[in-house]
């Protein structure tokens, strides 16, 4: 499903975020990336989403190698790969509803389509009752389900969340986990970029640490051990 091969990427000659990184994520996968503040995990996960490029080695998504892609196919890989963001992200002057439509509206989705697609999300991250209040009007954990709702809409093969949890309380952080768990159920590949060690550990899941640019552990069962 994804494959890094000596995947190297710098911005300057004294600041190379990732060395050599070698990676290989299955189909259905719940995969945790961790490491300190500047470790390189947020770089990996621009490059699956083509927002990077790597100065060296493949980054392939599928069958598809994205090392060298073109700025006009990136919208495409994005349908494939969903993202979540620390910080939501969301339109404040719309509804729920209208954020999540909005994904579809870009792409040029008939209103028919987006009328079936939207509802059925919304389900999903048990917003239904949610779906006519703004931003502003919804609790935080709340405000991350319909960024949930809205990266669900083309049906991912992949679902990228970049410290989902990062500004949520215990509660709303272990619901937003839960949430990922049932769509990873789904055959959905969920790859998770954290610091929070409690998540990780009560996860249980494959833990891919990274220091330095590097990768120095991948445990199948593993533990945050930072």
């Amino acid at each position: 499903m994804i494959t890094l091969l000596h995947v190297s990427k710098k911005y300057s000659k004294k600041n190379q975020v990732l060395k050599d990184v070698n990676l290989y994520i299955k189909a259905g996968e719940f995969v945790s990336i961790v490491g300190q503040s500047g470790a390189g995990k947020t770089t990996l996960g621009r490059l699956l989403i083509g927002e990077e490029r790597a100065d060296e080695g493949q980054v392939i998504i599928g069958d598809w190698d994205i090392t060298k892609i073109n700025r006009h196919d990136v919208p495409y890989l994005r349908r494939q790969i969903g993202v979540i963001f620390q910080d939501f992200k969301l339109l404040p002057k719309k509804t729920i509803y209208e954020n999540v439509a909005f994904a579809l509206e870009v792409c040029g989705a008939s209103r028919s389509k987006i009328n079936k697609i939207v509802p059925s999300v919304l389900r999903i991250v048990g917003l239904e009752d949610k779906n006519g209040r703004y931003p502003h009007e919804v609790s935080g954990g709340e405000k991350q389900r319909a960024a949930i709702a809205r990266s669900l809409v083309h049906q991912p093969r992949i679902l990228l969340a970049d410290e989902p949890t990062g500004n949520l309380d215990a509660i709303n952080a272990d619901e937003i986990i839960d949430l990922l768990l049932r769509i990873n159920k789904f055959g959905t590949t969920v790859i998770l970029v954290t610091h929070n060690k409690e998540i990780v550990n009560r996860l249980k899941r494959r833990v891919v640490t990274m220091d330095r640019g590097q990768i120095v552990s991948d445990r199948a069962h593993g533990k945050y051990m930072l």
